[in-house]
């Protein structure tokens, strides 16, 4: 099947950007470098065609209970004009897709909620979402190809938001959003992003790509915003510690294993799927299969995804991210490190983060075992608005 190509297409080819398959489409993986790319995302401002995601409206009566049965977030403690971060789980309690659920009421008409999803998941979530909407008065409408998705990341982001309508008072704080028009143009302005920098994302109908992408553009002197690619997005969310899907997330790991616990409530009443394995494992009732943790790489060479970990020279795991840190100038990454097999001491030290923190692993690069070191994520910290 050919690749999909977003509306900002012809943008990024006048830009020259070098283009790449991803999820199902074809993006930019970088224009000018992904180092100045992502070293300006922090210092200044980014901007991301993230049009390839997918958005999903929930409507009617039952809205709310149903997502309650399908995701581990507490959907019913956001207020309207709010998001939240969720997981989309199955029966194993595996993470079927992770999603912002963004409650809508009084915002969107006649929609009680919305949802942005993966763009390598989207025909794999809508029939999953239908299947478990089936005895509920919910319709969940996928309208991924009606809609463009743009991310403003950077301190400069919100300069640039003002100058294009919105002002500093007026923006939503952190995990809020609102309808707003941005150059008269109607959108929806998020306060959310993928960079571990304060930031926006823009949803808007496809014909307004190209005016609203070229209008950021246009502050590139004032305020010194440029495109940025995949490439940099890569390297951004893994220094902030953020998982990606098919990576750090999947069907066969549940959030508590991908060390995102945080996300899962423990007084949630509601049930949903998987919630049996993943409260046990929440509430240390049940032991964890496997366990995600972040790493810095002692020597010099590069850990990719799938590279093998061993623990005291016994194969124990696999990097599931790997990336050149432009910002701490060091090799990072994740990994995966599966306990079977483990002597029980080990494991139980893996599980405490005030002896796991500073444990030293050790990664395979071409043939040869490189030492790496377990750290505390995010790598730097994060700059969110508050």
């Amino acid at each position: 099947m050919e690749d999909k190509k977003t509306a900002l297409y012809n943008e990024h080819i006048k830009l020259k950007a070098k283009m790449v398959p991803f999820g199902g489409w074809l993006m930019p993986v970088q224009y000018e470098g992904i180092i100045k790319e992502h070293l300006t995302t922090r210092e200044s401002a980014g901007l991301f065609d993230v049009s390839h995601m997918g958005e999903v409206y929930i409507k009617g009566k039952d809205s709310l209970k149903f997502l309650q049965s399908i995701v581990a977030q507490d959907v019913s403690t956001i207020s309207e004009g709010s998001a939240i971060y969720c997981h989309l789980t199955n029966d194993k309690g595996g993470v079927v897709d992770d999603l912002i659920i963004y409650n809508s009421k009084g915002i969107i008409d006649d929609v009680d909620y919305f949802a942005v999803i993966n763009a390598s998941r989207i025909n794999n979530d809508i029939p999953y979402m239908r299947e478990y909407a089936k005895g509920f008065d919910v319709e969940v409408i996928n309208k991924s190809d009606d809609f463009s998705m743009l991310a403003l990341q950077g301190k400069n982001a919100k300069f640039i938001i003002e100058k294009m309508g919105v002002d500093l008072l007026n923006q939503p704080k952190f995990f809020k959003f609102i309808k707003t028009k941005l150059d008269n143009i109607d959108v929806i302005l998020t306060r959310t992003g993928y960079t571990g920098e304060d930031g926006f994302e823009i949803i808007f109908e496809n014909k307004y790509a190209s005016v609203l992408w070229n209008k950021i553009l246009s502050y590139k002197k004032d305020y010194n915003v440029v495109p940025v690619g995949l490439g940099a997005r890569d390297t951004l969310r893994l220094e902030a510690g953020l998982p990606l899907y098919g990576h750090e997330l999947s069907e066969d790991t549940t959030p508590i294993e991908s060390s995102l616990g945080f996300f899962v409530p423990k007084d949630k009443k509601e049930n949903y799927c998987g919630k049996d394995l993943i409260m046990k494992q929440k509430l240390k009732t049940s032991p964890l299969r496997k366990k995600l943790f972040p790493f810095i790489m002692l020597d010099r060479q590069i850990a990719r995804a799938d590279y093998e970990v061993y623990i005291n020279n016994k194969k124990s795991g696999y990097v599931t991210s790997g990336v050149p840190s432009p910002t701490l100038q060091k090799n990072i990454g994740f990994c995966m490190i599966d306990f079977k097999g483990l002597e029980p001491d080990l494991v139980a030290k893996l599980n405490n983060p005030t002896e796991s923190i500073g444990m030293n692993i050790q990664i395979m690069v071409r043939n040869k075992l490189y030492d790496a070191q377990i750290v505390k994520k995010p790598f730097l910290k994060k700059n969110y608005e508050k």
